[in-house]
This record gives C-alpha cells, sequence and structure tokens, in this order.
C-alpha cells in the first residue's frame, strides 16, 4: 500500500503538484465523478420513466375514418349524419369513462357549459377501447359545434372533465 502511494506521490511531483495542490485536484477530480454520476442516474430516470397515464376520444366518418366529415346539412332533408365516436383507456388501471354529446352556436369554453343532448357510459379495463356510433340531427339554420366531451370517474365519486373533446364544425342551410 506504501509504495503505491509514494507512487502516486512521484507521479504528482512529476507533473507539479505537490502538497495542498494535490489534495485541491483530488477534490476537483472527486467532485466531477460525483457530478457524473449524478447527472448520469437523474438523465437515466428521465429517459426510462413509466409514461403518465391517459385516456383519448377521437371521431371518424360513416365509413370509420377520419376523412368526409358532414359540413353542411340542409334544415328538414339531409339534417341527420352518422360519425363514430370511440374512447380509448391508458391510465393504468380500469376506469368509468361518460361521453357527452353537446350542440352549441356559441363554443368559448370547455367543457361546453349547454346541456348535453345524449350521454354514454362506458367501463373499460386498462389498454381497452370502445366505439359507438352516434346519430346527430340538426333542423334549426345556422352555424353549430358538435362537441364530445370526455368525463371520467374521480375518486371523489363524481365525473371529472378529462380535457379531452372533439369539436365538429356544422351549418345548416335552408333547402335550396
Amino acid at each position: 500500500m506504501r509504495i503505491q502511494l509514494e507512487s502516486a506521490r512521484g507521479i504528482g511531483r512529476k507533473i507539479g503538484l505537490n502538497g495542498d495542490k494535490g489534495y485541491g485536484v483530488a477534490v476537483f477530480l472527486a467532485l466531477i465523478i460525483v457530478s457524473a454520476i449524478t447527472i448520469g442516474y437523474y438523465a437515466y430516470y428521465q429517459f426510462n420513466a413509466k409514461p403518465e397515464g391517459y385516456s383519448t376520444i377521437h371521431l371518424l366518418d360513416a365509413q370509420k375514418q377520419a376523412v368526409e366529415y358532414p359540413e353542411v346539412l340542409v334544415a328538414n332533408q339531409n339534417s341527420t349524419f352518422n360519425v363514430y365516436v370511440s374512447v380509448e383507456n391508458h391510465m393504468g388501471e380500469a376506469s368509468q369513462y361518460q361521453v357527452l354529446m353537446k350542440i352549441t352556436d356559441n363554443l368559448s369554453t370547455f367543457p361546453v357549459n349547454v346541456p348535453a343532448n345524449e350521454f354514454f357510459e362506458v367501463n373499460l379495463g386498462n389498454d381497452e377501447s370502445w366505439e359507438k356510433q352516434v346519430t346527430v340531427s340538426q333542423n334549426q339554420v345556422g352555424s353549430y359545434s358538435v362537441v364530445f366531451e370526455l368525463w371520467r370517474l374521480g375518486d371523489s365519486g363524481t365525473y371529472e372533465f378529462t380535457h379531452n373533446f372533439c369539436v365538429l364544425k356544422i351549418q345548416v342551410i335552408r333547402d335550396i
């Protein structure tokens, strides 16, 4: 052990380190090593962290594609259309959801502050999805937003808005 210590001192003297300088360099190198280990630890957990759970909602047209959504309806003639609404649960646990369909002519905030035209309740296990064909009808002339809001049953026993929603803009016109 004494031979190794003398060898290290000899190397220190050759590069111009002795006494207090040697201790300062040793402390500096120790700080660099500790910093590298700490940064490596946090980087590992940052990039390998388990993702936070989420829920999602989306709409598909009558052909189950995200292509041909209705935009213009004619009052009392073709004022009804179908869309598919889908909900996915990736929360890491089973969850109970409510989908609220609302039609409004004044879209300003979410959740939309109008009564639901329809609502659907569904229980989904983790990584499960649900899909339902929904019929939407609007006969009054004007511009509207058809909103599908996703709500999840919280720990308090009440539904909480998930901040997930879909909006479909439609225009209802008179018979041409």
